[in-house]
């Protein structure tokens, strides 16, 4: 490995590395604001109870991604 093509993948790790903590920031600051300024954000009992209903879908969970092991709704939900 020549020295040139050892920098070139180091400012390479060196700038991605740097993006992903920026962008971090970014998120964060973008979702914070978001949270504040809504007052649908489930409280944490509302998410204790999320289930799949016999239907397959999702009950009580606002989020897109969804847990992979959860438990059946009730008869009652």
């Amino acid at each position: 490995m020549k020295l040139a093509d050892f920098a070139k993948g180091s400012a390479t790790f060196l700038v991605v590395i740097a993006a992903g903590l920026l962008s971090t920031a970014y998120v964060d600051r973008h979702f914070a604001a978001a949270n504040t300024n809504t007052s649908a954000t489930p409280a944490a009992d509302s998410l204790s109870s999320a289930c799949v209903g016999e239907d397959g879908a999702w009950k009580n969970w606002p989020y897109p991604n969804v847990p992979a092991l959860s438990p059946k709704c009730n008869g009652g939900d």
